[in-house]
């Protein structure tokens, strides 16, 4: 299934709505770091993929911008090393 993840930048959040529940991933821009703090799928809706969708979408939002990312987010982090196309944006 392919999802179209909104980036509300007013909020500094990506979001989904599955079946009526909000899923978010967070962050907060400095200079050109994206500092990703938090990523929430409600267990009701878990296991869908949506976490990884929503990964996927900030990280080729920060990609499209030039901005390097810090995945403060564990599931992030952990999305990143298994996915290494995404490994040269992760700022040292």
């Amino acid at each position: 299934m392919s999802r179209t993840i909104e980036h509300n930048v007013a909020a500094s959040r990506f979001e989904w709505t599955e079946d009526g529940i909000l899923c978010v991933l967070d962050y907060e821009l400095q200079n050109d770091a994206m500092i990703i703090t938090h990523t929430g799928v409600p267990q009701p809706v878990g296991g869908r993929g949506i976490a990884g969708d929503l990964a996927q979408a900030a990280l080729d939002t920060a990609r499209a911008n030039g901005w390097s990312v810090r995945p403060l987010c564990s599931y992030v982090d952990a999305w990143i090393r298994r996915h290494p196309e995404y490994q040269d944006l992760v700022a040292n």
